[in-house]
């Protein structure tokens, strides 16, 4: 059926202009805040309510990635639900959510209840549905995003106001120069706006509006909400259609489609459960509470998951404006890419879907995704056939998204399917074949992956057909019942030995205790660098970065942007104190702060707008004028090699002879391994406040940085003063993963200059392998060479490609070893330090050879990994003995307390049977070297106080990034001084407390602080040694404290620490390049369906050698963050790159994928080694470092899959 009109419209008075039809609208925001009515008048419709909250100092509401796809600006909404009639509590993302849309609403922040995002997540579910199940809890946090694996029990139940029960929705609207905003409360006054400003854009959600605002610049002069329109969020049933309203949230949507299955029966509702499948994996629930079938409808997403299955049920769309309504069937809706045949003067009123037939009519809906929660598709579908009694195709429908620009049938396989007998074998075949002539898709198309997108579209007919063959339940037919159905997971469980430290735990350490700053985290208290109180008269900075690869600065002209609202000022490499200040970098000097004459990369910057707030300073960011003239630019690691561009570091680590024992070898097997970049994905982005003093040039920097001595030197570089007058801190970061180690000193340096004028990701990796073998399996020569790619500038990446080296013999013994590795040099971002920092890449090298090179001998790869296993008192390439050296033994215990082999038999006899899913396992060994390959590096010092009141302040050279740190410290402290946990405080990291500071990383921070702090407190123990003995066993600190100051005795105390006998000389391949090894193994078992690509990981087992642990706690969260960060290098994380501009793709998380919640083992093991002797570690306490070692055990998965 054409669009045509079906019905008039109510008649309405003339409408002659926008100023008109809103002239009576209110303009006065009232709503709930925490249990506290708000009253703003002339409310700013720019502002989201995530800035509005941390203006007024509700700062526990993060901003991560302003996106919705992180989760860390989670608030509830509470509000009056008109679809249900009744009070509905809706976790909400306050990044996308105007300020101006929360109107007779409640907003209930973290600091209301208690982490920001996952808590106030959980907290509404409960409040909707106060006994959950544990799948509930799980599906909760499907729109929350963590790297950090971290009792809900609020003080007092903020309930819903009574006064908002009363209160009346009037329209609204609010405006400034740039925007108006408007809030109708009926239809018909939609209808009005609409016929007068046919422009004026809707909102529903703003889900999408947002992310179009903040990071593809389009400014909307009006936009009008019609969230509180309850006429367009009702539905009713009728006897062949389902009418629901077009702004009806999709979680009310999930309801009905659920009501709508019980109502029609089975059968008849088949499309409400395509609907309900479709909305199980929709986004994420934060984005499912505000958005509507309308804004998806009118978005023309080609990738849509909902989209296909109103196209394939023959939905009709009703849309309505001020003089007619229109109904468009939605087979001819979509126009193009983004385009739509919605009049511009009407809306999407509702939306009716048929119901099925009573018999022979089928459906199914499909969805791939890189990460099963909150994930866009590769592929979807809707398939809908009706057959006749004979079998044949009466009608059919099928409809996928993510195959071209926009959701598309498959015209030329409906027109084959038409009339034939589904029966029939050759139905399917030529399916197939109809099918790869409607999606042939090209090397190149945009989204990439074409053949596995055109292998989806058929995996997801084969799987369609063969369930409609088995509802049919013909005897005759044959039908593949291993292909129907997805794989299930089931809720996550796991277990952890707790009796780990029985035999060696004290008073404190050894002990299982919290995180000390856990409950400020979960309760919103705890300070992040952005949540430090504005300044009187701060400004904001807003970078202007390089949009070009390669290219010279013809210019650069910031005169438009210094004529803008609120503008203050322009800064540039001109504003440093001379040219060698611009120049920075760690360990080598080779980047700028600001680029000069021409930028190497896509994001360097060229210089900073300073303005009085954070919008003005980004809107006049966007309006400086650069000037290109683009050069050739190298993008990969095989450009790199071909053209020979290369920085000058290059390692090489030669044992013995590999030539001489190539020729001797019974077996000589070459390779190649590759591995992708990865994003540290910190929710706490880069951030950095300076605060300038009045005197001597002095400043003071607040910094989210692992190094403050190094933002402490190069901040004094760029004002041209001394060290000692800038002073860096550290309170926490929001995680580190090691971006914060170097990068986080550029802008430091920029913000410095700023300050001073105005007074006021991981390595691509690239290894090329040669192995010779005897045939009894015995490794006897390896040759490798190793390539990183470190963008522009050479940052860390020496360094990573050293350790890199280091680890290419993973765990096995191989006499005769030829190892080198380079660093190239393309045009890319500067790629920098990450967990693990070349480990992972050096042994997932090293296990690609043993897989490859087991594959070629017809060996199991378990057995030749056995062959090849160092022991205890072997040496390794470099020629360090192993000592405690214990994976032989956990590799022993994982296989026998995972049951592995009883698993991989069950496993193979499961792939016997199973002609589509398959299952298998992999066991991984590791041993991580723990030092600074830099010696100096190696040292640290402490700071500790006694008051005289008895409590204990330590400082220390770490900073605390989530990992626990600081929880460790003060148990060390606290054990050493004989004082309980809580009389110990670390306030923060600075550089006027513990100066010339190491970066917290290598793993070795617990080592090498706690070593500083446990030597001052042994000087303190000597000097309160004579007031234990005169006071006697039961004083307290504060008896002893008191007594020592009342005689004068220095209760301060400085201590430090290096790492002893340690120091690598490269090329002689001499000395001790690490001070231990952290050993560890993981067995893994995952189920992946092949025919979809989508998989499970079934279970994980993890045993990690950590020694004699400080805080197992803690110990057992770093293992588990590790595995499953690891988990995403080797699985869904892949940064992507515009080849055309340099710039990344994948640059939050609607493009790149960290894994979810219901991503993680479905059965997690992890325990820690015990009943071992560690008698070569020389470690505080004989603990290991933990942070880096397990992320690598997690490279399993890519073996598997």
């Amino acid at each position: 059926m054409a669009p045509g009109v079906v019905e008039p419209a109510v008649p309405t008075p003339s409408t002659s202009s926008l100023a008109s039809a809103t002239a009576d609208y209110d303009d006065t925001l009232r709503f709930y805040l925490n249990g506290t009515r708000v009253v703003l008048d002339q409310a700013d419709p720019e502002v989201t309510l995530l800035e509005y909250l941390r203006g007024v100092g509700l700062t526990g509401t993060k901003l991560g990635c302003a996106e919705g796809g992180c989760g860390a600006c989670t608030v509830v909404v509470s509000q009056w639900n008109p679809t249900t009639n009744s009070i509905y509590h809706a976790s909400v993302n306050a990044c996308l959510a105007p300020l101006v849309s929360v109107d007779g609403k409640h907003v209930v922040t973290v600091e209301a209840l208690g982490d920001p995002g996952i808590v106030m997540s959980l907290y509404a579910l409960l409040r909707n549905n106060p006994e959950p199940t544990e799948h509930d809890v799980e599906e909760a946090f499907d729109g929350n995003l963590c790297r950090w694996f971290i009792e809900y029990q609020p003080d007092t139940e903020l309930i819903f106001p009574p006064a908002l029960r009363k209160h009346t929705f009037r329209p609204l609207a609010f405006g400034n120069k740039r925007k108006k905003w408007f809030r109708p409360t009926t239809l018909q006054q939609l209808l009005e706006i609409k016929s007068a400003y046919p422009s004026a854009k809707i909102i529903g959600g703003s889900t999408e509006t947002q992310i179009e605002v903040k990071f593809k610049n389009m400014q909307y002069t009006a936009s009008v909400f019609v969230g509180d329109i309850p006429e367009l969020r009702q539905y009713s049933f009728n006897e062949d259609h389902l009418e629901i309203g077009g702004n009806v949230v999709l979680t009310d949507l999930e309801n009905i489609a659920k009501e709508a299955m019980k109502h029609y029966g089975e059968t008849r509702g088949q499309p409400f459960a395509a609907i309900l499948k479709q909305l199980r994996y929709f986004a994420g629930r934060q984005i499912r509470n505000v958005g509507t079938p309308a804004g998806n409808l009118a978005t023309a997403s080609p990738i849509s998951d909902l989209n296909p299955v109103f196209v394939a049920t023959r939905t009709t769309l009703v849309a309505k404006s001020l003089n007619k309504t229109t109904e468009i069937p939605m087979a001819e809706f979509f126009k193009g890419y983004r385009v739509t045949a919605l009049p511009p003067d009407a809306v999407i009123a509702s939306l009716r879907i048929p119901v099925a037939k009573e018999k022979s009519e089928y459906m199914q809906a499909f969805k791939q995704a890189k990460r099963k929660d909150d994930d866009i598709a590769i592929v979807n579908a809707a398939l809908r056939v009706s057959l006749s009694d004979a079998y044949t195709v009466d009608s059919i429908d099928l409809v996928y998204g993510g195959m071209a620009p926009t959701t598309v049938a498959a015209k030329k396989a409906i027109e084959f399917l038409e009339g034939k007998k589904w029966t029939d074998p050759q139905t399917l075949e030529g399916a197939f074949s109809a099918l790869e002539e409607d999606f042939d898709l090209r090397f190149g198309v945009p989204g990439g992956m074409a053949t596995y997108r055109k292998t989806l579209a058929l995996s997801f007919f084969y799987k369609f057909y063969h369930e409609v063959l088995a509802k049919l339940e013909a005897e005759e037919l044959e039908i593949d019942k291993q292909a129907i159905g997805e794989i299930e997971r089931e809720i996550s469980f796991g277990k952890k030995d707790h009796t780990v430290a029985d035999n060696y735990e004290q008073k404190i350490l050894g002990k299982e205790r919290p995180h000390v700053a856990a409950m400020k985290q979960v309760t919103g208290q705890a300070q992040y660098t952005d949540d430090i109180p504005p300044q009187k008269n701060e400004v904001y900075g807003y970078m202007v970065l390089s949009t070009k690869a390669h290219a010279k600065l013809v210019s650069v002209d910031p005169s438009p942007a210094l004529d803008l609202p609120g503008v203050i000022d322009w800064v540039d490499h001109t504003d440093l104190p001379n040219a060698k200040a611009n120049w920075w970098g760690a360990p080598v000097c080779d980047e700028v702060f600001f680029a000069v004459d021409e930028v190497f990369t896509a994001g360097q910057p060229i210089g900073m707008i300073l303005a009085d707030s954070a919008k003005h300073a980004e809107s006049a960011a966007r309006a400086v004028k650069v000037e290109y003239e683009e050069l050739p630019a190298i993008f990969t690691i095989e450009e790199a090699i071909e053209k020979e561009s290369f920085f000058e570091h290059y390692r090489y680590i030669k044992k013995g002879d590999t030539e001489d024992a190539f020729k001797k070898c019974d077996h000589v097997f070459s390779g190649v391994a590759r591995m992708g970049g990865q994003e540290h994905f910190y929710l706490e982005t880069q951030a950095c406040i300076v605060i300038p003093k009045l005197e001597d040039g002095e400043m003071e920097v607040w910094s989210s940085t692992q190094n403050p001595t190094e933002t402490q030197s190069y901040v004094a570089q760029v004002t041209g003063v001394a060290a000692n007058k800038i002073v860096a801190k550290v309170k926490r970061m929001g995680g580190g993963f090691g971006g914060k180690e170097t990068r986080s000193v550029q802008l430091a340096g920029i913000v410095a200059t700023a300050a001073k004028k105005c007074k006021r990701p991981r390595h691509p990796f690239l290894g090329r392998w040669k192995v010779g073998v005897n045939k009894d399996g015995k490794i006897q020569a390896l040759d490798v060479d190793i390539f990183n790619n470190g963008g522009w500038s050479q940052d860390l990446s020496g360094a990573v490609v050293d350790r890199a080296c280091s680890h290419a013999d993973g765990t096995y013994l191989i006499p005769n070893v030829y190892v080198r590795g380079r660093v190239c040099k393309t045009n890319t971002v500067s790629n920098t330090a990450f967990r693990g920092f070349g480990g992972p890449q050096g042994m997932f090298i090293a296990e690609s050879y043993m897989e490859e090179v087991a594959d070629h001998l017809g060996m199991p790869v378990d057995q030749f990994r056995k062959i090849n296993m160092y022991k205890a008192g072997d040496q390794t390439h470099f020629n360090q003995e192993l000592k405690d050296y214990y994976v032989p033994l956990m590799y022993k215990q994982v296989e026998e307390e995972s049951e592995y082999e009883r698993r991989r038999k069950e496993a193979d006899e499961f792939n016997k049977t199973h002609k589509w899913n398959k299952r298998g396992l992999s066991i991984i060994p590791t041993k991580f070297g723990i030092s600074f390959t830099a010696l100096f590096l190696n040292q640290a010092g402490a700071l500790v106080h006694i008051y005289h009141d008895g409590s204990v302040l330590v400082a220390h050279g770490g900073t605390e990034m989530g990992q626990g740190l600081h929880t460790k410290m003060t148990m060390i402290a606290a054990e050493a001084l004989g004082v309980p946990q809580d009389n110990v405080f670390i306030s923060e990291t600075a550089t006027n407390t513990v100066a010339n500071t190491s970066s917290t990383a290598a793993s070795a921070s617990s080592d090498l602080n706690g070593y500083a702090i446990w030597n001052a407190c042994e000087q303190l123990n000597e000097r309160l040694a004579p007031y234990r003995e005169k006071l006697g066993p039961d004083a307290t600190m504060k008896d002893l404290a008191h007594a020592a100051y009342f005689d004068r005795v220095n209760l301060s105390a400085n201590g430090f620490y290096k790492t002893p006998d340690i120091g690598y000389t490269w090329g002689p391949n001499t000395g001790m390049m690490y001070f231990y090894f952290t050993q560890g193994v993981a067995a893994a078992e995952v189920e992946i369906d092949t025919l979809t690509g989508d998989w499970t990981c079934l279970r994980a087992d993890i045993k990690m050698d950590v020694g004699r642990s400080i805080n197992p706690a803690i110990d057992y969260g770093q293992i588990e963050g590790a595995f499953v960060q690891g988990q995403g290098l080797f699985t869904t994380e892949e940064m992507l790159w515009h080849r055309a501009s340099g710039q990344i793709f994948t640059r939050g998380p609607g493009a790149y994928k960290i894994p979810g919640f219901r991503d993680i083992p479905q059965e997690f093991n992890v325990s820690l080694l015990k009943d071992v002797n560690w008698e070569n570690l020389r470690t505080i306490q004989r603990s290991r470092g933990v942070g880096e070692p397990p992320l690598f055990m997690a490279s399993g998965y890519s073996i598997l899959l």
